[in-house]
């Protein structure tokens, strides 16, 4: 059984050598000339207006949660519009039960208001 996850345990393992790796040796050799410039918030160039430190509407994290948990279940149905023929109707009646579901909160956050942006 260890030889179907060696494969995975390797490339695992290579990645996290190389992220070390590659913060280890940026540090030991990066040069380090700390400036007000550097330290300074980054807007696109521009001159920072403002406090870095001003709060961000709710209504922002909301919308953008919602974005991903609707993105991430759309990914779903990927592997079931592939595998569509074999599944036959269960596959078909599984999938419009997890759209109706998706339908469901959609329509849920849509009443709640959680989609206006004001």
């Amino acid at each position: 059984m260890l030889d179907t996850y060696l494969p995975i345990i390797t490339l695992i393992i290579i990645a996290i050598c190389f992220g070390l790796g590659a913060s280890i040796f940026s540090r030991l050799i990066g040069e380090r000339k700390p400036s007000a410039v550097k330290a300074a918030p980054y807007e696109c160039g521009m001159p920072p207006v403002g406090s870095a430190r001003e709060q961000v509407s709710m209504k922002f994290y909301i919308i953008a949660m919602l974005f991903i948990i609707f993105d991430i279940e759309v990914v779903f149905m990927y592997p079931w519009a592939v595998m569509f023929k074999q599944l036959g109707l269960f596959g078909f009646v599984e999938m419009g039960t997890f759209i109706l579901i998706l339908l469901v909160g959609y329509i849920y956050v849509w009443k709640k208001g959680a989609l206006e942006w004001e």
